[in-house]
């Protein structure tokens, strides 16, 4: 439930902190979801698997999560206008990195590209790490008494921009006939990875001139090592673990459903606008947090929110039509949205001491956990069962098909996964393939990585007929398993919430703990953004 009193107790200038915020998680959320939408595009291109493609977004996840633990740190020391300025500049500098790949490509091959990809991914995490440390502990600030309600409309910035950046995804991508002819090639992913940039530039606009409170806990005077002592419990360990747990199901899972759900539908622009459904109905969800929070606790919110969670997945994982599909989804959109800002909020209300340091601990662990194991993970159990699968029914099409370097993931045995290139000239019958050639043919060039991929796909062409469904049939048994396997994890997060709530009912219920009244913000505030 709002109270607009809390605004008043922090700056005048509160809603604009609380809408710039909300622009400068938008901007994630576009990059990530524009992201989303030219895996295939990056596959086919460079020749990366699954595996490799989990590993570039998930460097970007990783990055996320380290920078909010370390400049939660010091956010307060540091002053949020001088670290939502190098935010700024880090998100500009991302882009130069990431658009760089194809020159890469074009001198050093497929490694060189992984790097430039993997590298800006990771600038751009540190950028949009080093803006949720700030905006997460100022929105916690700004609104004491309604920390659920507001951090679940700023954090309704996050679906925001995977709808803006879902549809701009589907408007620019490839358009393909029933027969496999393409009817319209896709814009160049350049293009739309820099949409990112047009919030960022909004964010900064927004946040030009003005004036930052210091969180709650610093305006009482705690200091940095009295915050992380106060989250030094058995409870707070349970918070992060559970919050690494949402970072693997929400961002994880989100890195690969687009592609995954439009296999199932048969249809990339199906997935892709599913994506963009399940993203609006998060947005508009995130609106209701408080009055859902204000009748069944946030405990009782995310122990529900888990159960749907683990529902949703395993529904898409065995979904086989477009209704089914659009049902699964929307079971599994309603579970997952209030996951990640109601932790918060939790972590926030029952650690007020922690200030800016509780908040970033459980953001950055949730965002280790999807970079590190969430996108790698997800994107190898693709790789593991779409090669089981092929291998198992049609063995010299796996050959033709599989990566020469196998490759694992943590202690999991190393496999040799599907050959995104070699995927893409199948999928559109080398036809993309002979335009680079006559491309390269008219300005007199020559590429080594064409040669190479042209080369096999004249030993290939002759099977392309009988090996197409074959490859289709294996990467979406792949995909079904992933989400399947993956729906375990809500499930166990429904246990120990169901657990925690068991356990606050014994000392007689969850309550929010406030700092004193005597040492509440009253109005503190340090040099504008530019300073």
């Amino acid at each position: 439930m709002s109270n607009d009193s809390d605004t008043a107790m922090a700056a005048p200038n509160a809603k604009r902190l609380l809408w710039a915020g909300f622009m400068a998680i938008l901007a994630a959320g576009v990059g990530f979801s524009v992201r989303g939408g030219i895996l295939v595009q990056w596959a086919e291109d460079f020749g990366f698997t699954m595996t490799e493609l989990g590993t570039i977004t998930g460097g970007g996840l990783t990055g996320f999560g380290v920078v909010i633990i370390v400049t939660s740190l010091f956010a307060d020391a540091i002053g949020y206008g001088k670290l939502m300025t190098a935010a700024f500049v880090l998100h500009f500098i991302s882009a130069v990195v990431t658009l760089a790949a194809p020159a890469a490509f074009d001198a050093g091959g497929k490694d060189a590209a992984f790097q430039c990809l993997f590298w800006g991914m990771f600038i751009f995490a540190v950028g949009n790490g080093v803006c949720e440390a700030v905006v997460n502990p100022l929105t916690a600030t700004l609104f004491p008494k309604s920390k659920t309600h507001y951090l679940n409309i700023l954090h309704a910035g996050w679906p925001a921009g995977l709808v803006i950046g879902g549809l701009a995804s589907a408007f620019m991508a490839a358009k393909v006939d029933t027969d496999g002819s393409v009817l319209q090639a896709a814009v160049d992913w350049k293009i739309q990875m820099s949409l990112f940039l047009v919030p960022v530039i909004l964010y900064g606009g927004m946040l030009l001139g003005q004036r930052f409170p210091k969180s709650e806990a610093a305006a009482a005077g705690v200091s940095t090592g009295q915050m992380l002592a106060s989250v030094v419990t058995p409870l707070f360990f349970i918070l992060l673990v559970l919050h690494a747990l949402v970072g693997y199901v929400e961002l994880g899972t989100d890195s690969w459903i687009s592609k995954i759900t439009g296999s199932i539908m048969n249809d990339p622009q199906k997935g892709l606008m599913l994506f963009v459904y399940t993203s609006s109905l998060m947005f508009a969800l995130r609106f209701v947090a408080g009055p859902i929070v204000h009748r069944i606790s946030p405990l009782g919110l995310l122990f529900v929110s888990s159960i749907l969670g683990a529902l949703g997945l395993t529904m898409l994982g065995t979904a086989t039509s477009l209704i089914m599909c659009v049902v699964a989804a929307t079971v599994y959109a309603c579970g997952k949205t209030f996951l990640w800002p109601t932790m918060l909020a939790v972590g926030s209300e029952r650690f007020p001491k922690g200030g800016a340091v509780a908040i970033g601990l459980m953001g950055g662990m949730g965002m280790l956990s999807a970079g590190l194991l969430g996108g790698p993970a997800i994107g190898y159990k693709q790789d593991y069962y779409a090669s089981q699968d092929l291998r198992d029914n049609a063995e010299p099409t796996y050959a033709r098909y599989s990566v020469e370097k196998p490759e694992g993931f943590l202690f999991l045995p190393k496999i040799k996964g599907l050959d995104g290139a070699k995927v893409g000239v199948l999928a559109d019958q080398g036809k993309e393939l002979a335009a680079i050639g006559e491309t390269l043919a008219a300005d007199g060039e020559t590429d080594e990585n064409y040669n190479k991929l042209s080369a096999w796909w004249e030993s290939a062409k002759p099977f392309a007929g009988e090996d197409k469904a074959p490859v289709g049939a294996a990467t979406l048994a792949g995909g079904r398993m992933a989400l399947k396997l993956t729906a375990a994890i809500p499930a166990i997060m429904a246990v120990l919430y169901l657990l925690l709530i068991i356990g606050f009912k014994a000392v007689g219920g969850y309550k929010p703990i406030h700092i004193d009244d005597s040492e509440m913000l009253t109005g503190g505030v340090e040099g504008p953004m530019e300073a």
